[in-house]
């Protein structure tokens, strides 16, 4: 995922490239706090849950702690959370 703190308000949807000159597209989490101490990155953690109706304690971060560009892990159903990312690419 393609990370923008200081944004006006939290968006979780949106795609980060295109997919035709390398890697699939990514989806883009819009936070509040800016990047310090770790603010942005839990917010972002925070966001995701919330936009794929998990706990917070489903969703780690796998890469990219001081990164915009971060991987994180879901747990739950592949299957939803799969359908639920299209939808989120989309919107």
């Amino acid at each position: 995922m393609r990370v923008k703190p200081g944004a006006s308000r939290p968006k979780v949807g949106g795609q980060y490239g295109d997919g035709s000159d390398g890697p699939a597209p990514v989806l883009i989490v819009s936070v509040a706090p800016r990047a310090v101490d770790g603010a942005a990155t839990e917010a972002v953690l925070k966001a995701v849950a919330k936009a794929f109706d998990l706990r917070r304690a489903d969703v780690g971060l796998v890469s990219g702690m001081t990164s915009r560009t971060k991987v994180v892990e879901l747990v739950g159903d592949e299957h939803v959370l799969a359908t639920r990312l299209a939808q989120l690419l989309r919107s």
